[in-house]
């Protein structure tokens, strides 16, 4: 299968490292025309420094918006009113204990988490449907579907993305606009990578170990028995923004090497 994504315009939230930045990386390797977005000039033109080594060619720009904002989301509409592709990656998480999880935190993780997909969704996804054709995808977890105790608020922010998307797809029916969520498991990003370093120094086990201890302690289920890659992440992705892609709509599309326990 050849993905040509020549001609279309996208926008990566939250792309300046990890899985955001792959899913840049694979839709401009595609052809399409893509928009880095970060919150500092500094981590944009290092993002696209890399694409533009690892995707020769590529048609990649970038703004500087904290689009965890409203504020941030109209800064990005204003800089690129239009897009074929949006792919809602921004997403913050951390372990805290439920009784500990304040209002404060609580809306700041609907904020990021959610009302930044749908502030951009609104705007962008209304251009989509008067052209005929769109893609939006909202990168979820596998968190939404086995909410972690540790982070009871993260999940509960995933959990309130696959209603968003599933909701968004049934008011796009039949315009050639598809609305899909993507659900990452435990991924080989710098963050993870950092926390399994930490965890590694508290317990006092070599950080090569510390991967394989957190899914047999925190996802035996996993069939993959390792952290996914980014970039196998944004496989999904690519994918699910191609033509290919046409009758995948609504759906929840995981690439969480297998811990949850359903088979539909």
């Amino acid at each position: 299968m050849k993905i040509e994504l020549s001609g279309k315009s996208a926008i990566v939230t939250g792309s300046t490292g990890g899985i955001g930045l792959a899913i840049a990386s694979g839709l401009a390797g595609a052809g399409a025309r893509v928009t880095i977005v970060g919150r500092t000039q500094a981590r944009v033109d290092d993002a696209l420094a890399t694409l533009r080594a690892h995707a020769g060619g590529a048609e990649v720009s970038g703004v500087v918006a904290d689009v965890g904002t409203a504020d941030g989301c109209a800064t990005l509409i204003a800089a690129r009113p239009d897009a074929d592709i949006l792919v809602n990656n921004l997403g913050i998480y951390g372990a805290q204990e439920f009784f500990a999880i304040d209002d404060a935190l609580w809306s700041e993780f609907f904020e990021v988490n959610v009302l930044s997909g749908v502030r951009l969704a609104r705007h962008y996804a209304a251009g989509m449907r008067d052209r005929g054709w769109g893609r939006i995808q909202f990168i979820s977890s596998e968190s939404a579907l086995n909410i972690p105790t540790e982070m009871v608020h993260y999940g509960v922010s995933k959990a309130a993305l696959q209603g968003l998307s599933r909701g968004l797809a049934k008011v796009l029916a039949g315009t050639g606009v598809t609305v899909n969520t993507i659900l990452p498991g435990p991924t080989r990003t710098e963050g993870a990578i950092a926390m399994m370093a930490d965890l590694a120094a508290e317990r006092g086990v070599p950080a090569s170990e510390m991967e394989a201890l957190f899914l047999a302690e925190n996802r035996p289920s996993s069939l993959l028995k390792r952290f996914a890659t980014p970039e196998e992440v944004a496989n999904m992705c690519v994918y699910a923004a191609s033509p290919q892609a046409s009758a995948t709509s609504g759906a929840a599309l995981r690439v969480e090497g297998g811990i949850v326990e359903s088979i539909a």
